[in-house]
């Protein structure tokens, strides 16, 4: 029989990656500690469900004690259960994705249970390639998740076509275009590796792009551009956001980091921003310092104004900190500055040794 009526049901699915770096990871692995968690972290659009990645160095059980175990854990939810797909890997040297693993089922999670590998990854193995995947002695942790959300019905009678924004829709084809290497015309050199890109879309993005394109320059008569001082990791990061206008992991210090010099490096000032935006949002005692000196170098008021406000109200905190002791020798300038600023509000909790301290 032919059907005379019908209905759509739709499910959605929010997608999400958090990354997890451990610094002094090998001292992980003597036991020291049964276990480590991340940071809780959530999905924008769902705060209030909240996530942690835990390892285990030595893992769970007797049958596990020779490989690192890693799960993810619900911390917390309004409502529950929470049903999603995992999957983990590891960011090796060159950032590329390592030991990618997928629980293939929808997975039921309640508050404070986790779903993982109690074998991921044998001890022996990480620790016998060191410079490949703990590289500067850190381990760098992905996790991929798809949660599933609300499903609703509807007769066919009252269907509309889904209207997809216009700008998203524009930043993944042309995302489409930069990670399957579609008519591309000139390559992008990064620690040795090569990538395909598009001059029209570079120059458009980067005036430092348009610049090497426009005249007589190297670049332009080869199609070949030599990119250095930039990781790779920072680089692909990069290089997502001038297709897409997107940059996922500003969540990590490091990647923030390293994309402000880019940005700044190629006169992407949205990007700047974005970076701006991150590292004030995740001052620390351990980094203030650093950001004060990344941002006196690439000129970034607002960011300067936040780190100093920061190590203004933590002084006797960040005093104590090797960063500071290092800052008082390699940039007394901005040494001088934190003082002048000390000085102008009397900080009542600054110790009597830093204010009698001289520059």
């Amino acid at each position: 029989l032919e059907a005379k009526s019908y209905g759509y049901t739709h499910i959605s699915v929010q997608k999400f990656c958090y990354e997890w770096t451990i610094s002094n990871f090998s001292f992980c692995m003597d036991g020291i500690r049964e276990n480590i968690a991340s940071p809780v972290f959530s999905l924008e659009a769902s705060e209030e469900v909240q996530w942690c990645m835990r390892i285990h160095p030595n893992g769970v059980d007797e049958e596990s004690k020779d490989y690192l175990s890693v799960y993810l854990s619900l911390v917390s939810c309004p409502e529950s259960p929470v049903w999603a797909k995992v999957q983990f890997w590891i960011i090796n040297a060159q950032g590329e994705k390592h030991q990618v693993k997928k629980i293939p089922n929808v997975l039921r999670f309640l508050p404070k249970e986790q779903w993982g590998y109690k074998k991921f990854i044998l001890r022996d193995f990480l620790l016998s390639h060191r410079d490949w995947l703990l590289p500067e002695n850190q381990l760098t942790l992905c996790c991929k998740v798809s949660v599933v959300g609300p499903f609703f019905s509807t007769p066919g009678q009252n269907m509309k076509p889904a209207i997809r924004d216009p700008m998203q829709m524009l930043a993944d084809g042309l995302g489409d275009l930069w990670e399957n290497s579609v008519f591309t015309d000139c390559s992008l050199v990064v620690a040795g590796q090569e990538f395909r890109a598009h001059k029209a879309i570079l120059a458009a993005r980067s005036p430092v792009f348009r610049a090497m394109f426009e005249h007589e320059m190297l670049e332009n008569l080869t199609n070949r551009v030599e990119i250095h001082d930039i990781h790779l990791h920072v680089f692909k990061e990069m290089m997502g956001f001038i297709y897409t206008g997107k940059a996922p992991n500003l969540h990590n210090h490091s990647m923030a980091t390293g994309l402000l010099a880019a940005a700044d490096m190629y006169d992407l000032q949205d990007l700047k921003v974005m970076c701006e935006d991150a590292l004030c949002r995740n001052l620390s005692v351990e980094n203030a310092v650093s950001t004060l000196i990344l941002a006196d170098l690439h000129s970034t008021e607002h960011l300067k104004t936040k780190a100093m406000d920061f190590i203004i109200l933590h002084a006797s905190e960040v005093s104590e900190t090797l960063a500071w002791k290092s800052m008082v020798e390699s940039h007394p300038h901005l040494v001088e500055e934190a003082f002048r600023s000390l000085d102008s509000i009397q900080c009542p909790f600054l110790e009597p040794s830093l204010k009698r301290r001289k520059i």
